[in-house]
């Protein structure tokens, strides 16, 4: 009998420490250096003798923004599901970036607004806050610090295979052919008995499949058209009362300036603050407009841009979400998986990015430690990702249909899965057991049917009802 994809999800978004490894392989290689490709790195090194990451990019040893990023100046959040994933693999993690000036904040001192409306606290769950450099900086660090990882400064350009199994990977220099790079070496493969493919959206794994004769994974996209803008101001506490804000906005059909703003305290003393829009509208670049579009939401984000800027405002366009169904493959070779933002890229407004990513790299903990068979397709592997992947593209997706400028594509029961999940969404604006199962879901620590339960449906129903009554009739 299969598992639920409920006890998948709890199964993967455990909290319990990591254990039952063992050395499965010689040499593994990650595809890509950004978060995922480190989070693959550090549940490898427990089963690999070496795991060599291939990055093109010259990782800085410190924070830093680089050209594989170019988002990584806009707000980033590590949802408490993908929280207690890196303080699995990273024992003392949440401490070292506390250390280091991050926020970890509780329930309390997040705040979220529904049009303007506080909602209600559910006193479970928390958040790392900073910036997206500073934690990825953290995680690359404890990593490398691994003594069988090291990373290889080059190109990755195609696959080698051995009957049905891939056994290496071909690099290339990253500067112009001869130039020095491996003795003037322009092409040469490096032998792997795994490999993972962490290379992001613009993932060409796809296409080297196809070239070698393998089947492709099938594209979905669903666009969605956004568009960041992102400012830095001097922060003059220390210890914020309030280290995380998020005010939304109902969509309508004709889209707002700012459908939401985001503000979080990070390292450094700052403020982060991201404003997004939809539409064909021009991107908000100008430090007034943008000053004056925080007035328009609630007090903290006034009083944040009241502080000195630093930097420029950053801007950021995602024209779709987009997910590649490696699970519906039946021929794919041994000995590789693929994850993170090369699965499935989701609409950055919900955060829902690097916990995914850490989600991943828990399922390919648990496909390690159970004894897997590495000459055969890592099937298992991929059908509890397709759990984590299904969980964040019913959330994101369910919210961008919502929108009157997106036309679908429309799942199966996409008006019933729409009225349920506004019932559920106005319920957990003012009452709290509501609220701590549905920010359990969106934060990434249950699965999305952890909400049909009757009995939190007849919660839901009962409190919308009596919100909803004129106050004479409430007495």
């Amino acid at each position: 009998m299969s598992e639920s994809a409920a006890r998948v999800f709890a199964r993967l978004s455990t909290d319990e420490p990591i254990t039952r490894t063992r050395t499965l392989m010689g040499k593994a290689v990650v595809l890509g250096g950004s978060l995922a490709g480190l989070l693959a790195a550090r549940v490898l090194s427990d089963h690999a003798e070496s795991v060599v990451l291939v990055e093109r990019d010259s990782l800085p040893p410190a924070a830093a923004a680089r050209p594989g990023t170019p988002h990584d100046g806009q707000l980033h959040t590590l949802m408490h599901g993908g929280r207690m994933q890196l303080q699995r693999l990273f024992p003392g993690f949440e401490e070292e970036a506390r250390a280091g000036g991050a926020i970890v904040s509780s329930p309390y001192t997040i705040r979220a607004y529904a049009d303007g409306v506080p909602k209600v606290s559910d006193g479970a769950m928390g958040l790392i806050s900073s910036s997206r450099p500073f934690l990825e900086a953290l995680v690359r660090r404890r990593t490398l610090a691994l003594p069988n990882v090291k990373v290889l400064t080059c190109r990755a350009i195609g696959l080698e295979f051995r009957g049905d199994a891939v056994s290496g990977v071909r690099c290339g220099p990253v500067s112009r052919p001869g130039a020095g790079i491996g003795g003037g070496v322009e092409e040469w493969v490096e032998d792997a008995d795994f490999v993972v493919d962490a290379m992001g959206r613009a993932s060409k794994l796809g296409d080297w499949l196809e070239k070698a004769g393998w089947e492709r994974p099938a594209m979905r996209r669903m666009a969605i058209d956004i568009d960041y803008a992102t400012g830095y101001f001097r922060r003059t506490t220390s210890d914020p009362e309030l280290a995380a804000a998020i005010a939304y906005r109902t969509p309508t059909a004709t889209p707002p300036r700012v459908a939401s703003g985001a503000i979080t305290a990070i390292e450094g003393d700052r403020w982060l603050i991201t404003l997004a829009n939809y539409g064909k509208q021009p991107p908000i670049r100008d430090v007034d407009e943008f000053r004056k579009l925080c007035g328009e939401l609630p007090p903290v984000y006034r009083e944040a841009v009241e502080g000195e800027q630093l930097g420029d405002i950053l801007t950021y366009h995602q024209a779709d979400s987009r997910r590649r169904d490696y699970h519906l493959l039946k021929r794919f070779p041994a000995r590789l998986i693929s994850l993170g933002d090369a699965v499935a890229s989701f609409n950055p407004i919900y955060g829902q990015g690097m916990s995914s990513a850490a989600l991943h790299a828990s399922a390919l903990s648990h496909y390690l430690r159970s004894a897997p068979d590495l000459r055969r397709h890592a099937r298992a592997f991929f059908a509890d990702q397709r759990v984590v992947v299904d969980a964040a593209w019913q959330i994101s997706t369910a919210a961008d249909l919502a929108r009157p400028d997106v036309h679908g594509p429309y799942p199966r029961g996409y008006r019933l899965t729409k009225w349920f999940a506004e019932q559920m969404a106005e319920a957990s604006v003012t009452d709290r057991e509501v609220a701590v199962r549905f920010n359990s879901v969106t934060y990434m620590r249950s699965h999305p049917s952890s909400l049909a339960a009757p009995a939190t449906l007849l919660r839901a129903l009962r409190v919308n009802r009596s919100s909803r009554k004129p106050r004479r009739e409430r007495g």
